[in-house]
């Protein structure tokens, strides 16, 4: 790298502790969000025993529905602001053939081995068919399905796209800009929030692009936040968000989450289909759109501006659990499913089963991963 070059590289902190402390919090996120649809809330996954009871719904889907209106894009977020300065340190010849073994190995893995040793586990336990495992393989079909790592899958595609618009757009020196206020935060939300409303009219939530796993109707954040993740490393705006945009987001953060209720207000007034917030040429479509996307940020920005101020130092459990995350994210499906098919016969509610299967499932993953990332050659990888 010329002097040139490298005076284009924003100065960076030498140890960002709160990031990777972050990154502890997101990846329980994961898996508690995981748990609840296991046990009630809305959404798709292998296994589930939704609870019927009223009070108990509600704030599962409150949890769920704040969850995703951030900790995935928070995940593209994070991984962009590292990806620049990977690429100036290795060259983008080293840079993607670490990508591809860094991403692509765990893909093929999760598609062509735990994938069918997940399915089969509910296949055999919960839906009562008792034959062997090499007999279910013998009418399995599904063998390209990468799961929860539809995030590995995309990011790998944003990053092959980077490399790309690195090839054809050199690096010029240019000013850098400010990090964002509140409002311009909010502002890039709503219109977030739009281009969702857009796309979910023909995408509604829900609606999967099989086999990669990816919901159209959640990419424009994702999309936006990788393209933030680069300007942020590029423009020091880790260092520089303000205290006060933290402050101003953790007000709109509270404020917006008291309004969550009104979801329900209005479903129950009007007698429409729940499915109106999800999609389509519906009002309430664009609303919810557009309240996800403005906490969404708001969460974001007001962890990095906390984190920075509260979690920037070392702690030795947090950062050994930090070096864990990839594994746990990759396997936590493993021993959430085996908790659940456990207990899937104990005669109490589901969301009573909740509140023991969630904290073991966080606890399992992360003991699980302290073993796996122990193994030779694996380490190097995840």
């Amino acid at each position: 790298m010329s002097a040139s070059q490298s005076a284009l590289i924003p100065e960076q902190p030498k140890k960002i502790y709160y990031i990777n402390h972050l990154k502890v919090l997101l990846t329980v996120l994961v898996i508690l969000h995981h748990s609840f649809i296991t046990y009630g809330a809305p959404g798709g996954w292998y296994y589930s025993q939704k609870t019927t009871n009223a009070s108990a719904l509600i704030p599962m889907t409150m949890f769920v529905a704040i969850n995703q209106a951030f900790f995935m894009g928070f995940f593209f977020f994070l991984s962009a602001c590292f990806i620049g300065p990977s690429f100036e340190k290795k060259g983008s010849v080293r840079f993607i053939s670490d990508r591809l073994l860094r991403l692509g190995l765990p893909l093929m893995f999760y598609s062509l081995i735990l994938s069918p040793i997940l399915s089969y586990l509910v296949y055999y336990f919960a839906e009562g068919h008792h034959i062997t495992y090499m007999q279910y393989l013998s009418g399995f079909h599904s063998w390209i399905d990468f799961g929860v790592l539809w995030f590995v899958a995309a990011l790998l595609l944003f990053t092959l796209i980077y490399v790309l618009w690195r090839a054809v757009i050199k690096n010029s020196a240019s000013k850098n800009l400010p990090a964002p206020s509140g409002g311009i935060i909010i502002l890039h939300a709503i219109i977030v929030g739009f281009i969702s409303f857009l796309v979910r009219t023909t995408f509604p939530v829900g609606w999967v692009l099989k086999p990669l796993g990816f919901q159209p109707g959640h990419f424009s954040q994702y999309i936006a936040l990788f393209i933030f993740g680069l300007m942020a490393y590029k423009n020091n705006w880790l260092n520089t968000l303000s205290p006060k945009t933290g402050k101003q987001m953790l007000i709109l953060v509270i404020f917006l989450i008291l309004c969550f209720p009104l979801f329900y207000i209005i479903k129950i007034k009007l007698d429409m289909p729940l499915g109106w917030f999800s999609g389509g040429w519906h009002w309430q479509s664009l609303l919810y759109a557009v309240w996800e996307q403005v906490i969404g940020f708001s969460i974001i920005t007001m962890l990095l501006c906390y984190g920075k101020k509260l979690w920037n130092k070392p702690s030795a459990i947090l950062d050994k659990l930090s070096r864990y995350t990839f594994a746990v994210y990759i396997f936590h499906p493993l021993v959430l499913i085996s908790l659940s098919m456990v207990v899937r016969d104990w005669s109490v509610d589901p969301a009573l089963k909740l509140l023991v299967v969630g904290p073991l499932a966080v606890v399992g993953s992360f003991l699980l991963a302290a073993g796996i990332v122990r193994i030779p050659g694996v380490r190097k990888v995840i």
